[in-house]
Order: C-alpha cells, then sequence, then structure tokens
C-alpha cells in the first residue's frame, strides 16, 4: 500500500473517487457532498490531494481545501474503497493529508467537517478541538460547497449556525501557546522540585 501526494497522472482515478463517495453517502444515509470527477482532478494537479493505491488500484482519497486566502484549510473528501476498509487506512490517510496541510499552509487554520465518530476520534488525537461553526471560515464559497449535502436545509433554515456535522479545529496558533505554556510550568515544576530537595537536605543535615 502506498500513500503519496496526487498529481496530474493520477486523474484517471477520479471517476472512481467520485463514485465510491456517492456510494458511502447512500450506505451511510448521513450528509457527504457529492463531488465531480473535474473537481477532483483539480485538487491533484494542484497537489492539493492525498491518493492511497494498493500496486494500480485505488483504495483511499482525501483532498485539502483552501479559504480566506489561505487562513484556513480543510481536510476534506475523506474516503476509503470498500475493498480496503477496516485496516486502517483512513486513519494513515488523514495523517498524512493533514501534515500535507500543515506544510503547505503553515499558518493557517485547519478544520474539519463531519458526522462520523471514528473520524472525530482521529481528529481529537491529532489536536482539532469541537469548535462552534461560528469559529469557521465565513468564506461564502465554502457553505455553497455544502449544498449538495442532504442536510443543507438545515443550515439554511438556521441561518448557518447549525448542522448535523460537528465541527473541529486545529489552531497552530494556540498549539504553539499550549506548547509554550507545557515548557513554563515544567521549568517552574522542576525549580520547586529542585528548591523542595534542598530544604530536605539542609533539614536532614541539621
Amino acid at each position: 500500500m502506498e500513500i503519496v501526494i496526487a498529481n496530474k497522472s493520477h486523474s484517471h482515478y477520479a471517476t472512481v473517487i467520485c463514485e465510491t463517495i456517492e456510494d458511502a453517502a447512500q450506505v451511510r444515509g448521513t450528509g457527504i457532498a457529492k463531488r465531480k470527477p473535474a473537481y477532483i482532478i483539480s485538487k491533484m494537479e494542484k497537489g492539493n490531494a492525498v491518493i492511497a493505491l494498493d500496486g494500480d488500484k485505488f483504495a483511499g482519497f482525501c483532498y485539502i481545501e483552501s479559504w480566506d486566502h489561505g487562513k484556513f484549510v480543510a481536510n476534506s473528501g475523506l474516503i476509503v474503497h470498500p475493498n480496503y476498509r477496516g485496516k486502517g487506512l483512513a486513519t494513515k490517510i488523514k495523517k498524512v493529508v493533514f501534515e500535507h496541510s500543515r506544510t503547505k499552509f503553515p499558518e493557517a487554520k485547519v478544520f474539519s467537517i463531519t458526522t462520523g465518530l471514528a473520524v472525530m476520534k482521529l481528529n481529537s488525537d491529532l489536536g482539532y478541538k469541537p469548535v462552534t461553526f461560528s469559529e469557521l471560515t465565513s468564506d461564502q464559497s465554502f457553505w455553497k460547497g455544502c449544498q449538495t449535502c442532504k442536510n443543507y436545509d438545515v443550515l439554511t433554515r438556521t441561518e448557518q449556525k447549525m448542522c448535523l456535522c460537528t465541527g473541529m479545529l486545529f489552531d497552530p496558533k494556540k498549539q504553539q501557546e499550549q506548547k509554550e505554556t507545557k515548557k513554563i510550568k515544567g521549568k517552574v515544576f522542576t525549580r520547586l522540585k529542585s528548591i523542595k530537595q534542598t530544604l530536605f537536605l539542609k533539614k536532614d543535615k541539621k
């Protein structure tokens, strides 16, 4: 199994990718936005997609979408072919496309919208935090992309405030702040521990 950054040479897989996404939506009965082959091909040509291949057989796929001039990025269209499900492939694809997103858009907030518990858990492991939709991009082209979802009427009736999906966000700035806070707390703890040990040693000498 090989997971690579997709390019123009993978364009012939676009049709089967779209068919697999549509079939999955029907089986799950959940809101998965439909995509056309031309759209998938455009992602491949720009290096904004990841594809999993078993030799020359399609196994899985996920692509990157950006909004607000690259301030927000999403990993969308995660799909695994039925023949390769239950083997942890979705997790591997998600990790690869997440790292690729961080490399191409290091300052961007990365978000994910899903109804799947498995994807929510995976997102959490990668550092995503659950957020309200108001914290996601306000770019109207994003919401337009939701129109092919069966649950789109919920968004229109609630003025884009509610959805059956769960929004999750990875904020690189907050992650860095948390790391710095942990470092400071760690240094303070080490310093206090050293002081306590010194005091105990002085007490024992007395």
